[in-house]
C-alpha cells in the first residue's frame, strides 16, 4: 500500500515535498512498524470484508485488524473463524489470479482470541499468504511467551515471518503496586523475540473498563489521570531509544455526536481550514466538529507528543484524519536532515529561527522523523495536515 493513494499525480504533486512510498509487508521492519497509521479494527464476523480489502471501500485504508476477541458474542466465534477463512481464501485467489498487487491493499492482520484459539488456528495454514501479523490481546508475563513460542514455531517454516502485536491492557499494568514489575517481565518476554514485534500496542478501552470509566467526547484518553499514569510507564519501559519498540496509541471510540450536548467550545481553529481550504474548509470542520473528529486530532496530537505512531480506530470516517497527522512537516524534515547529516556541530539556529537544533539530544528524534517520512512523506512548504482531512 501507498498513503493516500487515492491522491491524482497532480495533487501528490501539490501536497507533498516528499512522497509516500510502497509498502508491503515484505519492507524491512525498521520502516514496516511505522506504517500502520489509522489501523482499523473490525469483528471478524461481519458480511464483505473481502470488498473492504480488495475493492478499497474506505478510502485510504491501510491496515486492517480482523478481531477475533471482544468483538465476538461466544456463540459467534465458529461463524466468526469461517468468515475469516473464507476472506483470506478469496484475498488469495485475487492476489494468485494477478487481479490485485499486493501492494494495492491494505496491510492485514487477525486478533485472535486467547492462545489455544491461536494454536488450532494456525492449523489452517493455507490461508495466512496474505496477512502480515497477528494481535495478541491481554498479553502479559503469564502468557506472552506461549503466544510467541506458537508464532516463533510456525514461522520456521514460511518464507515471510509473520508478524505479533502484543496488546497491554491488562490489571498487571493497570495496577500502579504491580504495573512496573510487569511491564519488565512482559518486556524481558518480547525482547527475546524482537525481530517478530511489529510494535506495541495499548488497550485503553480495557484499561478504563478497569475503573469503571468511559471517556467521553470532549475527554482525551490524557485527561484521565490513571490511564495516562499508566501509559506513562508503558512509554517510559518500551519506547527508551536504544531499545526502543514502536508504540501506537489508544482507540477513540466515537465517530457521531451531538454538539449541542457540548459543554466545552469546540477545539479546531477556523482560521486554519478557512485558510488552508476556503469556504470548503469550514464546512469541512464543521461537519467534523459533528462527528466529534476534534476530539481524536486532539488525541493523536497528544499521541504524537508522547511517541506513538499509528493509532486504533474502530470507524471509517477516521482514517484520513490519522493518517494526514503523520505526514512530516517540510520544517520537521528539514531540521531532522540538518541534525543527521551533520550540518551543525552541538547547537544551531534552526533555519526556520524558531528553535534550537542540538547534535546529540536530538538525533534520536531525527531518525524517527525521517522513517516516518519514508512512510507518510513530507508536506511542501507551507501546507500540513488540513491539505490531506
Amino acid at each position: 500500500m501507498i498513503f493516500f493513494n487515492d491522491l491524482s499525480q497532480k495533487d501528490r504533486k501539490r501536497i507533498f515535498f516528499m512522497e509516500p512510498s510502497e509498502i508491503t509487508k515484505a519492507t524491512p521492519k525498521e520502516y514496516l512498524s511505522f506504517a500502520l497509521g489509522a489501523t482499523l479494527y473490525i469483528p471478524a464476523i461481519k458480511e464483505g470484508i473481502t470488498g473492504i480489502i480488495l475493492d478499497n471501500k474506505y478510502k485510504r485504508l491501510t491496515s486492517i485488524v480482523l478481531c477475533l476477541e471482544d468483538s465476538i458474542p461466544e456463540d459467534k466465534v465458529q461463524e466468526a473463524e469461517e468468515n475469516i477463512v473464507k476472506t483470506l481464501t478469496e484475498v488469495n485467489k485475487a492476489l494468485e489470479s494477478k487481479k490485485y498487487k499486493e501492494e494495492e491493499l491494505p496491510l492485514i492482520f487477525i486478533r485472535v482470541r486467547n492462545i489455544e484459539q491461536f494454536d488450532k488456528f494456525l492449523e489452517k495454514k493455507q490461508i495466512f499468504g496474505s496477512i502480515t501479523g497477528f494481535c495478541f490481546p491481554k498479553f502479559n508475563s503469564d502468557n506472552g511467551q506461549e503466544y510467541m513460542d506458537i508464532l516463533s514455531k510456525f514461522n520456521e517454516e514460511r518464507e515471510f515471518k509473520l508478524y505479533a502485536m502484543p496488546i497491554i491492557e491488562t490489571k498487571g499494568v493497570a495496577y500502579k503496586e504491580t504495573r512496573i514489575e510487569e511491564l519488565i517481565r512482559v518486556k524481558q518476554i518480547i525482547d527475546q523475540s524482537k525481530d517478530m514485534v511489529l510494535n506495541v500496542r495499548i488497550g485503553g478501552t480495557d484499561l478504563l473498563g478497569l475503573y469503571s470509566i468511559r471517556r467521553q467526547m470532549e475527554n482525551s484518553i490524557y485527561d484521565i489521570g490513571v490511564i495516562r499514569d499508566c501509559i506513562s510507564d508503558i512509554i517510559n519501559i518500551f519506547g527508551r531509544a536504544e531499545e526502543e519498540y514502536i508504540i501506537s496509541g489508544p482507540v477513540w471510540e466515537y465517530f457521531d455526536g451531538n454538539p449541542g450536548n457540548r459543554i466545552l467550545k469546540p477545539q479546531l481553529r477556523e482560521k486554519t481550514f478557512f485558510e488552508h481550504l476556503g469556504q470548503g474548509g469550514l464546512k469541512k470542520r464543521e461537519y467534523y466538529l459533528q462527528r466529534c473528529i476534534d476530539g481524536l486530532i486532539k488525541e493523536v496530537v497528544l499521541d504524537k507528543a508522547n511517541g506513538l505512531i499509528g493509532k486504533t480506530i474502530i470507524h471509517p470516517t477516521h482514517i484520513s484524519i490519522v493518517n494526514a497527522l503523520y505526514v512530516v512537516t517540510k520544517e520537521e524534515y528539514e531540521d531532522a536532515s540538518a541534525i543527521l547529516e551533520q550540518e551543525i556541530r552541538g547547537a544551531s539556529k534552526s533555519r526556520y529561527n524558531n528553535k534550537m537544533n542540538e547534535e546529540n539530544p536530538h538525533n534520536n528524534w531525527a531518525k524517527k522523523v525521517l522513517k516516518r517520512a519514508y512512510v507518510y512523506g513530507v508536506f511542501n512548504e507551507e501546507l500540513n495536515c488540513v491539505d490531506l482531512f
